[in-house]
């Protein structure tokens, strides 16, 4: 009998300390996660309690009512600190919440973030402003083009170095992306011949092979054309004048060089003054003083006919420029590449 009772103290014991121990785990408890690792450990199946509770089955039976109850017991207080432990931490990490995600009302407002315009697109709004006040209009035309309207309309030899496959992306035989605006040139003239005149500036994407600092695969062309009767070299080269001029500054000069384009005769490329050192010479101009722009040329009496107008009896003339070159001067960039990277740092400094 003695044995009996020390064995069911011995099993009260063990439960009184399991409780004991349990509750002082429950206290210093960090986090939910704790408390329960802290369940399994001790009220699970194969928990403290639980082992202890399966070893009543060895005491008599008049006794497993008492250590049954002292058992019971210590679960119930387990479970109810547990369970208050557990409301607590959880009303913490509330607070702690709420307070990371305060507000304060009575501080400033973040500043709403605006975009900014791309510097292709401002150069090009000058540009088409510019000729918009001197009397032309914008034409647009498709960039899958025909080769006719690329190259053959515009009087193009079959032979010419353009049109090989190295220097233009082709989709068939006959479809190409376009390599210049030009052909939104001559669909205008076959649309509005024989009403004159014809003032207009086409800008837009072009494509060629090409992808290095200053070239790139896909970039942008303003092209002009002017037709009317009695125009002349001169009316030609006091456009360009006039349009640089108000780009760059009044005090910009230009030269005509003879050049040679299959759509004009004569042709020639114009330079401009250098509006970063204003003829002075720098890095920018090589030194020079003088930046080439763009091309330019009276309209070839081929290119009139085809047309579908009478080059006796009207002239006109023609130019292209690259958007991207005459912007990379305007804003002194070095490199055709951050106009296409979207880099907010760089498009911010330009607006």
């Amino acid at each position: 009998m003695d044995e009996d009772k020390q064995s069911i103290q011995a099993i009260i014991e063990q439960v009184e300390q399991a409780r004991d121990e349990a509750l002082r785990r429950v206290a210093e408890a960090g986090g939910t996660r704790d408390l329960e690792d802290i369940r399994l450990h001790y009220l699970g199946r194969r928990g403290v309690l639980g082992t202890i509770l399966r070893g009543l089955g060895r005491l008599p039976a008049e006794d497993r009512p008492r250590a049954g109850d002292a058992a019971n017991k210590a679960r119930a207080e387990v479970e109810e600190a547990l369970a208050q432990r557990a409301a607590a931490l959880q009303e913490e990490e509330r607070r702690q919440r709420w307070q990371a995600e305060a507000v304060d009302v009575t501080m400033p407002g973040r500043p709403v973030a605006y975009g900014h315009r791309h510097p292709l697109w401002i150069v090009l709004e000058e540009i088409e402003d510019i000729f918009l006040s001197m009397g032309y209009h914008i034409a647009h035309g498709p960039e899958v083009e025909y080769e006719y309207y690329n190259f053959e309309a515009l009087n193009y030899p079959p032979d010419h170095p353009a049109k090989d496959m190295q220097d233009s992306f082709f989709i068939t035989p006959r479809i190409l992306l376009r390599t210049h605006t030009s052909p939104v040139q001559i669909r205008h003239m076959q649309e509005q011949a024989p009403r004159l005149p014809i003032r207009i500036i086409a800008p837009g994407r072009v494509f060629r092979r090409d992808d290095d600092a200053t070239h790139s695969p896909m970039f942008h062309q303003v092209e002009g054309l002017l037709v009317d009767r009695d125009i002349s070299l001169a009316d030609l080269k006091g456009t360009l004048l006039t349009f640089l001029q108000r780009l760059f500054g009044p005090q910009t000069k230009i030269r005509l060089r003879p050049s040679y384009f299959p759509f004009t005769e004569p042709s020639a490329e114009v330079d401009a003054s250098c509006p970063l050192c204003r003829g002075e010479g720098c890095r920018v101009c090589g030194h020079s003083g003088w930046l080439e722009l763009l091309g330019c040329g009276m309209v070839h009496p081929q290119v009139l006919r085809n047309g579908g107008y009478d080059p006796e009896e009207v002239s006109g003339f023609a130019f292209g420029m690259g958007l991207e070159r005459i912007t990379m001067i305007k804003f002194a960039i070095n490199d055709m590449r951050l106009l296409f990277q979207n880099d907010l740092r760089f498009l911010r400094q330009l607006d």
